[in-house]
C-alpha cells in the first residue's frame, strides 16, 4: 500500500491536473517504489501515459536467464518514449531490431483516477508466437479502452532465443519471457495504486502468445497477481509447442563461426555477440523458441516444471474469465497462397504430429479419419483451401478452447463468457496485414485487436460502423474488468445480455458482429468430431514433441 505522503502528493496532484485549462499542460507525476516517474498528458484524449518505465533489468552476463531488479532511480525518470524493442525480427518491415534494455512497461491513466477514485486496471499481453511484438502505440493505442476510466498496461518481455531458450540448467531453465512477465505483474500490482488503479481490480489479458501467456499464468505455481483474465484466440491447450532445442547455443555458435561442444562456453559466445546477429542466425536455423516445462533446481524459482495439459488450475476457483476466438482464425494463412502451395501440403499428418505419438499403433488410422472428415476423398489441393482452414482453426484454436473452458469449470471458475468475433471491416487487423481482400471472409486471427487499440497503424479515422464495434468491444471488455460481467445491463449499444458458461450449462456463446446475438455452442459438429477424437487418443496427448 502506498504511504500517507505518495497517497496525499497524488492526491494534489490529481487536483492540479483536474483544474489545468486545455492550455495548460501539466505533466503527471507519480511516486512508485522505484521512485518518482514523471509521465505526459495525452493530446487525443482525457488521460496521463507514463511511457516505457523500466521495470526489470537483462542480466548483462546472462541475457538467456532471469531478470534482475530494477534499482531505483537516482533522480525524476521521465517516462515519455514507448520505442523500446525487445531482439526480434518484426513483422511490419521483416526488419531485425531490438535490444536488450526492453523490459519495460506502459501506464495510461484516465484523468479521473487517483487515489480517492480508484479505477480498475486491464494488463496486455501481446501475441507474436513468443517470437516477435512490442507494447508500444503503433498497435496498441490506449485511447479506445481509457476513455473507459480504466487503467490500460502494457509490458515489453523477451522473446526467441532470449525469451525461451530452455536448457534444462538452473542459469538457464527456461520460460524466461513468462518470468519478466511475472516480474511486470508484480510490479504492477505493488505500484498501480499510486497511479490511481485498484491493485484488488486486475484484469489480464492477451491475444494469440499473449492469450496463452495469460493461460500460463492461471497455470504457473507463482502467486495469484490477478482477479480476472480475458483470453483471445489462444490457450495452454493448443498443440503449437515445439519441442526444446537444447543444443541451440551450440547450433548458433557454430552459424556464427565459432565451434565448441560446450554449452556454456557457447553461451558466453552468445552473450558477446550483437543481439541482431543472434537473432538472424536463429532465424537462418530455422529454430523455434517456445514455452517448455522447466526442469526444477533448489533456489531456483519455476514457472511451469509440470505437464501442463493434466495440470490443475486452482487459481480459476472463483474467477470470472471472457474467452473466446475469431470465426475463421487460420483461414489467412492459406487464402492468399499458390497453387503449388498445396501440391506437397502434409498438414494432417504434420499437424497432429505437434500434439500427439502418431508413429504408435494405437494411433493407426487417426489421421486418415481426419482427413475424411475434412475433405472427404478430395485430394489436397487450392479448391479445398476453406475445409483446410476449417481444420487448422478447429486443431489449434476452437477446440483448445472448449477444453481450456471444460478445465476451468472443472476447477470451480466463476462465470466463464465466451464470443465469436465475427465482424468483417476496415480495421480488422490480420487482414489487413496479411493483404486479404476478399469480402466474404469473416473475422481471421488478430482481426479484433484495432477495434480494441487505437492503432497508429491506421491513418484514417473509423467508420461509423467500425466505430460501433469499438465501442461495443471496448465497452465489453472495460465492464468485464469493473463488474466481472461484460453486461449487467442491457442498453441500447448493447442491447443483448451475454449469458455465461456455468457448471452444466448449455454452452452459451455471444457473436460479436455488427449484431450482437446469443448462440450455443459454436461448430458444434466439428466440435463433436473432435471430442470423440480427443476421448479415443487421450494417452497419445502430449504437450510438444518428444514430451513423452
Amino acid at each position: 500500500m502506498p504511504s500517507a505522503h505518495i497517497c496525499l502528493s497524488f492526491f494534489i496532484l490529481s487536483l492540479i491536473l483536474r483544474n489545468c485549462t486545455t492550455t495548460s499542460r501539466v505533466d503527471p507525476l507519480v511516486n512508485t517504489d522505484l521512485g518518482l516517474i514523471r509521465g505526459v498528458r495525452a493530446a487525443d484524449g482525457d488521460y496521463s501515459m507514463f511511457l516505457g518505465i523500466p521495470y526489470a533489468k537483462v542480466n548483462a552476463s546472462n541475457p538467456f536467464g532471469a531478470a534482475i531488479p530494477q534499482t531505483p532511480f537516482n533522480s525524476v525518470y521521465d517516462a515519455n518514449d514507448d520505442s523500446t524493442i525487445c531482439p526480434q525480427i518484426e513483422e511490419f518491415n521483416n526488419t531485425v531490431v531490438g535490444s536488450l534494455d526492453c523490459l519495460h512497461l506502459n501506464v495510461y491513466v484516465p484523468t479521473a483516477a487517483n487515489f480517492m477514485n480508484k479505477v480498475p486496471v486491464l494488463v496486455w499481453i501481446h501475441g507474436g508466437g513468443f517470437s516477435y511484438g512490442y507494447a508500444g502505440r503503433y498497435v496498441y493505442g490506449p485511447k479506445f479502452i481509457v476513455r473507459h476510466n480504466v487503467i490500460l498496461v502494457t509490458l515489453n518481455y523477451r522473446l526467441g532465443p532470449y525469451g525461451f531458450m530452455c536448457l534444462d540448467t538452473a542459469e538457464n531453465p527456461g520460460n524466461t519471457g513468462l518470468k519478466d512477465q511475472l516480474l511486470a505483474l508484480r510490479w504492477i500490482k505493488s505500484n498501480i495504486e499510486t497511479f490511481g488503479g485498484d491493485s484488488n481490480k486486475i484484469t489480464l489479458f492477451g491475444e494469440s502468445a499473449g492469450a496463452r501467456s495469460v493461460d500460463f499464468h492461471i497455470l504457473s505455481s507463482s502467486e495469484k497477481l490477478f482477479d480476472k483474465v480475458i483470453i483471445q484466440s489462444g490457450t495452454s491447450l493448443g498443440p503449437v509447442f515445439s519441442e526444446p532445442q537444447k543444443d541451440a547455443p551450440l547450433l548458433l555458435v557454430k552459424h556464427l563461426g565459432s565451434t565448441t561442444d560446450d554449452i556454456n562456453e557457447a553461451l558466453s559466445l552468445l552473450t558477446s555477440i550483437d543481439t541482431n546477429e543472434v537473432i538472424n542466425a536463429a532465424n537462418d536455423l530455422g529454430l523455434s523458441f517456445m514455452p517448455c516445462v522447466e526442469k526444477q533446481f533448489e533456489g531456483v524459482e519455476g514457472f511451469l516444471t509440470e505437464n501442463w495439459l493434466i495440470e490443475k488450475t486452482p487459481k480459476v476457483r472463483r474467477m470470472p474469465i471472457l474467452i473466446g476466438f475469431n470465426n475463421d482464425e487460420r483461414l489467412g494463412v492459406y487464402i492468399n497462397q499458390p497453387t503449388s502451395y498445396f501440391e506437397n501440403l502434409n498438414i494432417f499428418l504434420n499437424k497432429l504430429y505437434m500434439h500427439f505419438d502418431v508413429d504408435s499403433s494405437e494411433f493407426s488410422g487417426m489421421r486418415e479419419a481426419v482427413y475424411r472428415f475434412y475433405i472427404g476423398d478430395n485430394d489436397i489441393s487450392e479448391r479445398v483451401k476453406y475445409h483446410i482452414a476449417d481444420f487448422d482453426s478447429d486443431y489449434m484454436y476452437y477446440h483448445p478452447t472448449y477444453r481450456s473452458i471444460s478445465r476451468y469449470l472443472a476447477n470451480e471458475a466463476a462465470n466463464i463468457y465466451q464470443y465469436v468475433f465475427s465482424y468483417n471491416g476496415d480495421r480488422n487487423f490480420g487482414k489487413k496485414n496479411l493483404n486479404i481482400t476478399d469480402d466474404v471472409v469473416g473475422a481471421v486471427h488478430a482481426d479484433e485487436i484495432s477495434y480494441l487499440f487505437d492503432s497508429f497503424y491506421y491513418v484514417k479515422p473509423p467508420s461509423a460502423d467500425d466505430q460501433l464495434i469499438i465501442d461495443r468491444i471496448t465497452t465489453l471488455w472495460t465492464n468485464f474488468a469493473k463488474y466481472g460481467n461484460p453486461t449487467p445491463d442491457a442498453t441500447e449499444l448493447l442491447p443483448v445480455i451475454w449469458t455465461p458458461i456455468t457448471k452444466n450449462s448449455l454452452h452459451h456463446y455471444l457473436d460479436i458482429n455488427s449484431e450482437l446475438y446469443m448462440g450455443v455452442r459454436p461448430f458444434h459438429k466439428r466440435m463433436a468430431f473432435w471430442d470423440l477424437f480427443y476421448r479415443a487418443n487421450e494417452n497419445l496427448q502430449r504437450i510438444y514433441p518428444g514430451s513423452g
